[in-house]
């Protein structure tokens, strides 16, 4: 594993202590520390840690609503530290999509499983965001490609294969993307 950035977070300076101790012997770089939800968030920001540790019971704003704006920001892998282990707490955890949990205290024979397991589920949640952006602009060209074909048909009296051939070799001509000729041609319609 490549030494990360982390940020820690913790209400407790003696936990941060460690938690740095920690971290530095796995080969981690602290970057920020931080006593607060919001200071946390501040430090997330500031210094754009590749991975966060924060305790879930901080004051002024807790460990997931802190999650929730950091990785609004700026999605990072987060790792979440308590003393609890109440139900509630690793519900709302999940739905910020935390990734990985660990009850204190935190040793490091623990610690370093943990990142691993961070990193591997924020690698595959992001792998599965950039899917749905990728087939939501799929669904969205197919779309206009459709609507496209329909005026070219139209229009022009040709069947949906030749209306379709046009447009592909429009796209090839211009050398642009089909979904730009079709929306081009879709433009166009409403013009005239």
């Amino acid at each position: 594993m490549k030494p990360l950035r982390i940020l820690i977070a913790d209400d407790e300076s003696i936990r941060l202590l460690s938690l740095r101790a920690q971290l530095t012997t796995l080969g981690h770089e602290v970057v920020a520390e931080a006593s607060t939800g919001a200071e946390a968030v501040a430090q997330a920001a500031s210094r754009q840690p590749d991975l966060a540790i924060l305790d879930i019971k901080m004051p002024l704003m807790d460990g997931i609503e802190a999650a929730e704006r950091i990785t609004q920001a700026r999605p990072i892998p987060i790792i979440l530290l308590t003393a609890y282990s109440e139900t509630q707490l690793i519900e709302r955890a999940a739905q910020a999509n935390i990734s990985a949990y660990l009850i204190k205290p935190v040793v490091e024979d623990d610690l370093l499983p943990a990142i691993a397991l961070a990193l591997t589920r924020f690698q595959q949640f992001e792998a599965l965001r950039q899917e749905v952006v990728d087939l939501r602009e799929a669904l969205e060209a197919r779309k206009i490609i459709e609507r496209a074909k329909g005026i070219l048909m139209r229009r022009l009296n040709l069947t949906e294969e030749e209306a379709f051939r046009r447009l592909q070799k429009q796209s090839q001509d211009t050398n642009r993307k089909l979904a730009e000729v079709a929306e081009a041609v879709v433009l166009a319609d409403h013009v005239l």
